[in-house]
């Protein structure tokens, strides 16, 4: 089980105290054997999301999203069935609402299934993942705070 301060720093993830890096303009050539051009080519190689933790997002974002938007889908045919063969009549609302929640499901599962991914490489997480989610959202909304305080103290 890693430690609690390698489970807060990963390697794709920006580090707090950034600094502010001018950008090149069209007059100014890059040289790329110079020194800071290769700290910030490898820099960027570390903010990259590793391809193990990629696809376990997309599988989780497959199952959290896939399975509400296709019963969202499936909802359509049902009530067209239910209603062709006239076993009771559906009032036009219940099937706006039942495929828009479902939808909106698949819409929030895209999220859940990002931030409940361990973005640990050698640690796979749990099923649903709610420990994993719960370290994620707090590391997305400290990252928000860092960044609005950056651009309040940069003005």
């Amino acid at each position: 089980m890693p430690s609690s301060s390698n489970r807060n720093s990963l390697p794709f993830e920006p580090k707090k105290n950034k600094k502010v890096v001018k950008k090149a303009t069209n007059n100014t050539p890059i040289n790329k054997s110079d020194k800071n051009f290769q700290e910030k080519k490898e820099s960027a190689s570390l903010r990259e999301i590793p391809e193990v933790v990629s696809k376990r997002m997309i599988r989780r974002m497959a199952i959290f999203s896939g399975m509400p938007t296709g019963l969202g889908i499936f909802s359509f045919f049902a009530f067209y069935f239910v209603v062709k063969q006239e076993w009771f009549k559906v009032p036009n609302t219940a099937v706006l609402l039942v495929s828009m929640g479902l939808f909106g499901l698949g819409v929030l599962g895209l999220s859940y299934g990002i931030l409940s991914t361990s973005w640990d490489e050698e640690r796979v997480g749990t099923w649903w993942g709610w420990s994993d989610f719960t370290l994620n959202f707090s590391r997305m909304t400290s990252a928000w705070r860092n960044a609005r305080q950056e651009s309040i103290n940069n003005k």
